[in-house]
């Protein structure tokens, strides 16, 4: 049992008043520890992190596209050599390998950042799945990237640089406000099929310093349609998110079913030009290449459109991924092959 003691002061001391005192201080500590080493969530909405680690910021330029789109820039290239390309110097090869870094590393990551600033997605987008929260800084660092690309852009010849300059204008156009033409329907498709379909391939072919020929542009023509079917694929497993974002996309437009038969004839569309293309050249045996690219299209399209909603969106955006770099092998084959 507690006893008590009288005090000087006139009342008396229990005992169990320090021993409640101490508990409350304790738990008080204890609280304000955590609070101190509690770290902040990355999804805080707040943006409380002032800095986000590096690791974020490259994130954010979305590296799984480097690979895709740098192929297929450099794919401009070989076709601008055909045979030729066996003899390139030193020099030619250090000129597409800068190209090929202003390209995909400034340009695209950047206008990949800058899109990710204005857009929030919390769910997985192309090339970025569970993307890290936005850091503070991105929307400076991406506009930092645009702007040494476009320093560097002219050092690779005029083509390239009124290219870069092209390009860089309309990713600002696409994603940034006002204008943000990413939420305007038939607008979006333009800046893509436009952007990364047609320019991405013709400056490979400008850093070759060579005029464009009719087969040059058969080939970048039938990539433009071919943009035309790939772009909406990326939309669709994306509308819910889209639509909650009141953006007015071209897929949410048109509707599943009108964007794969689209895609279908646009596919079949753009491999009418790549053929001419190759006719335009010279047929050889090299040509096997394209045949084999539109029958993996196929694979991807026409089980999509008929099982519509039932088709594993997110997985057949990413097979048509593998079907566009089947044909930019398959143009470089028939152009530059043994």
């Amino acid at each position: 049992m507690w006893q008590k003691w009288r005090v000087p002061c006139g009342g008396s001391w229990d005992p169990r008043h320090d021993e409640a005192r101490r508990i409350l201080e304790q738990r008080g500590l204890e609280s304000g520890q955590r609070r101190m080493t509690t770290p902040v969530p990355d999804n805080s909405p707040d943006g409380a992190k002032p800095v986000a680690g590096l690791r974020h910021y490259l994130r954010h330029l979305r590296p799984l596209s480097f690979p895709v789109v740098g192929f297929h820039m450099a794919a401009g290239f070989f076709v601008a050599h055909r045979g030729a390309v066996w003899q390139l110097g030193a020099r030619d090869w250090g000129f597409i390998c800068a190209g090929v870094s202003i390209w995909t590393l400034l340009l695209n990551g950047g206008t990949l950042a800058i899109n990710t600033v204005f857009d929030r997605d919390e769910g997985d987008i192309g090339y970025l799945f569970n993307p890290p929260p936005v850091p503070r800084y991105l929307l400076g660092f991406s506009l930092v990237l645009l702007a040494l690309g476009m320093a560097l852009a002219p050092f690779l010849g005029w083509r390239f640089g009124i290219t870069y300059a092209i390009c860089l204008v309309m990713s600002l156009l696409y994603s940034v406000p006002p204008v943000r033409l990413k939420a305007r329907a038939g607008w979006d498709l333009l800046i893509n099929c436009s952007g990364y379909g047609m320019l991405t391939f013709y400056a490979g072919w400008a850093v070759a310093r060579k005029p464009l020929e009719p087969r040059g542009l058969f080939a970048c023509l039938g990539y433009l349609l071919l943009f035309i079917c790939f772009y909406p694929l990326t939309q669709i497993y994306q509308n819910e998110e889209d639509r909650r974002r009141g953006d007015r996309t071209f897929a949410l437009l048109l509707g599943r079913r009108w964007v794969l038969r689209l895609s279908l004839a646009m596919m079949a569309a753009a491999f009418v030009l790549f053929g001419a293309h190759a006719v335009w050249g010279g047929l050889s045996w090299r040509v096997i290449g394209l045949p084999l690219a539109f029958f993996a299209w196929c694979v991807v399209l026409i089980p999509w459109n008929l099982r519509q909603e039932r088709y594993d969106e997110k997985r057949g955006m990413y097979r048509a991924l593998w079907a566009w770099g089947l044909t930019d092998i398959a143009i470089v084959f028939n152009a530059v092959g043994p």
